[in-house]
Order: C-alpha cells, then structure tokens, then sequence
C-alpha cells in the first residue's frame, strides 16, 4: 500500500514538473511575441481625412514602365474604415504609390484591398524596399488568375521568385474574388519574407538583391481598377 502510495505521489509531482514546464514555455514565447510587437513602430493610413477626387498627399504616384495611372482617394461604401480608400484606376505598365517619408529595411506592410474591374489584369500589391519606381519588392494578389507571387523589380524588370523549399512555379493558387475585400501582408527581415493573405501564411522567400532600407508603397498593374484601405506598415528597432 504504501509502494502505491509513493508511486502515485510520483506521477503526481512528475505531472506537475511537466505542466510547469510547459507554462514556463508558453510564458516565454508569449513575452517574445510582446518583445517583437513591441519593437514594431506601427503607422496606419486609411485616407479617411484626405479630399476626395484628387491625389493624396505625402505620396509619390508613379510607375514602372510606361501609360499613365490614376490615384485618387475616393468615396467607398463598403471601405473597412469608412468613408474613404485610395482608387488606381488608370492604365500603365505597373502603376506605382511610394509613401513618402518611409524609410524601412526590415520591418512589415499589410493592406486591405478589393480587385474592382480590369480585362487585361485585375491585381493589387504591396511593395517595400523601394528605392524607386524601378526597383522594389512586391507581392500581389491577382483576382483574374487566382494567386498571390512574390516580385523583384531591378532597374524595371519584373522577375517572380522561388518559394522557400520549391523550385520553380508562379507563386500559389488561392482564390482571389473581384469585389470583395482581402487583406494582403508580408513581412521582411533581412533576405526572409514571409507572406500572409486574409490572415493565413501562404509561403516564404528568400532574396537578397535589395540590401538596403527603402520605401513601402502600393501597386496594381495593366488596366486594374484596385482599391486600397488601412495601409499599415513598421519598422523592427
């Protein structure tokens, strides 16, 4: 009796030691998460106090290649934060926003964004390390062809890149439907980028063509009519 008596106190304290060890562990994890969100220096941009039917400003609206974009801010009912977003609904190669004042190497940039109209191409991006229209990252979602790719952009040219762990393909299938809102982020710390759509991981990449801190920005491409709307992006300290 007394045998089972200690066996039992055993399994008992050897319990214990476990459950106290994995709460050591989840402590740990969830200060480190704390430690790197705080690290984080957010900004949002929702466009909400920006005139409507004109540029914004504090951005450089350009492109890559060639045509002629369009970005205003306009009046969307169905915005995630009401009532305003910003509108690309002109035509150019790949049609380019760089937020001024930004300058950020490894850090984030998430947006929400609704793919409206566009024969040709119906896309909508986000770009970081942007030295200018010409070079840049970008990822993008694409509701005519249903994935989402991970770009470099070199004096102009557009290059997709490999995901982490498969050679060769275009990015990955997910669906992308036109005139519903998605959210769009990823996140980069040295050459590693991780991408998220609506909130689930989708892959990584890995490249390190862009070394050196540069601008967040947005991005469409062809005829895309996109909407844009609490743009967020950081820095890691």
């Amino acid at each position: 009796m007394g045998q089972r008596c200690n066996t039992v106190r055993s399994i008992q304290a050897g319990s214990l030691d476990v459950v106290q060890k994995m709460s050591v562990a989840l402590l740990v994890a969830a200060l480190f998460l704390l430690l790197v969100e705080g690290n984080a220096m957010a900004e949002t941009v929702n466009f909400d106090n920006a005139a409507t039917g004109a540029a914004p400003e504090g951005w450089t609206l350009t492109m890559t290649g060639r045509g002629q974009p369009k970005w205003t801010v306009e009046v969307e009912s169905t915005a995630p934060s009401k009532p305003n977003v910003l509108k690309q609904s002109g035509q150019a190669t790949f049609p380019v926003a760089l937020r001024n004042g930004t300058s950020i190497l490894d850090g984030f940039v998430e947006v929400k964004f609704k793919a409206i109209a566009g024969s040709e191409d119906r896309a909508a991006g986000i770009v970081w390390r942007a030295k200018d229209a010409d070079n840049y990252y970008v990822v993008r979602a694409n509701a005519l062809e249903d994935n989402v790719v991970l770009y470099k952009t070199i004096k102009g040219v557009r290059s997709a890149l490999d995901i982490v762990g498969r050679k060769g393909g275009y990015g990955v299938k997910v669906s992308v439907p036109s005139g519903q809102w998605h959210s769009l982020r990823c996140e980069f710390a040295g050459k590693l980028f991780k991408v998220t759509y609506d909130g689930k991981p989708m892959f990584e990449v890995e490249d390190d063509s862009i070394r050196d801190a540069g601008m967040i920005g947005l991005w469409t491409k062809a005829d895309s009519v996109t909407v844009f709307d609490d743009l967020t992006y950081g820095a890691l300290n």
